[in-house]
């Protein structure tokens, strides 16, 4: 062998790596990825809660620009089937049509085309009405939630619900009850400003209600009474049952929009008579900071 080539021998192998320094590098290279991959999932989190935010905050728009044309919110729902169609004494049943606070806000949320597709003299779920109510509209829906399809039933998912009032029962105290309805998203009925006694800054109207097994917007069943603290699981073992609640998958707690058009995020450990005083529209309850 040549000089040369005995000198480029000796180059060659210098440059490399051993077995015990390619491990080490390795190893690093995990425990860099491992320290990261938190910090880059809660990045994506918290891009993903403010598209939530924004979301609500164009409800919140909308549910204004429906006031200042109608003099009124929407209401909750109309005609939900198991409520008395005060004209006949008896259940709607099948014939109610129970459409959605969410399907009158279309045009105020730049939906007025997918608006003018529905029939709003046929139920929500009659045939005539599925073509519109398979539309799926992105600003009814949290990023965050995990999915496999943005379709129940052929119809559009929404993660929002309406605020109908509450009954939580507080710690040591007294069955509470939801009636006559405390909140501003009635059924067969619309609230205006004038009515929240409260004031529109302490008074939610529609707030994250994700995945839900009725949670389509075109269906009336998307407003509920608060009973829980925020995002607490079922339990059916002890006699808690899923239904509709203030629920997200955003760790910590929810978004909600207010009467004022604000959004803000709820925490989970709100005080329980903090959360229940912010679900009533005139309930003269005096709310701190929250």
């Amino acid at each position: 062998m040549t000089r040369s080539a005995r000198g480029l021998s000796r180059r060659t192998w210098s440059a490399g790596f051993s077995l015990i320094e390619l491990l080490v590098v390795i190893t690093i290279i995990g425990v860099l990825v491992a320290l990261l991959l938190p910090a880059v999932q809660a990045a994506r989190e918290a891009a993903r809660r403010v598209s939530c935010f924004n979301n609500l905050y164009q409800i919140g728009l909308g549910l204004h620009g429906y006031h200042e044309v109608h003099g009124c919110f929407p209401p909750g729902g109309v005609e939900h089937r198991m409520m008395i169609n005060p004209a006949t004494g008896k259940r709607y049943g099948a014939n109610g049509r129970q459409f959605a606070w969410s399907a009158f806000l279309l045009p105020f949320i730049e939906q007025q085309p997918l608006h003018e597709q529905i029939d709003f003299s046929k139920p929500f779920d009659s045939e005539e009405n599925a073509r519109a109510a398979a539309v799926v509209i992105s600003t009814y829906i949290c990023p965050t939630v995990a999915r496999t399809s943005c379709l129940i039933d052929g119809r559009g998912v929404t993660d929002y619900g309406g605020i109908y009032g509450e009954r939580i029962q507080f710690p040591g105290g007294p069955a509470r009850q939801n009636n006559p309805p405390k909140g501003v998203m009635l059924y067969d009925r619309a609230i205006c400003i004038q009515e929240i006694q409260d004031g529109t800054s302490y008074t939610l109207i529609v707030s994250e209600d994700s995945a839900w097994a009725d949670g389509q917007w075109i269906n009336g069943l998307n407003i509920f009474d608060q009973a829980y603290a925020i995002n607490f699981p079922p339990d059916p073992a002890n006699g808690i049952y899923p239904e509709n609640e203030i629920r997200s998958q955003h760790p910590g707690g929810a978004n909600g929009a207010f009467c004022d058009g604000s959004v803000r995020f709820l925490s989970e450990t709100m005080q329980l008579q903090t959360l229940a005083a912010i679900c009533t529209r005139a309930g003269g309850e005096i709310v701190g900071d929250f």
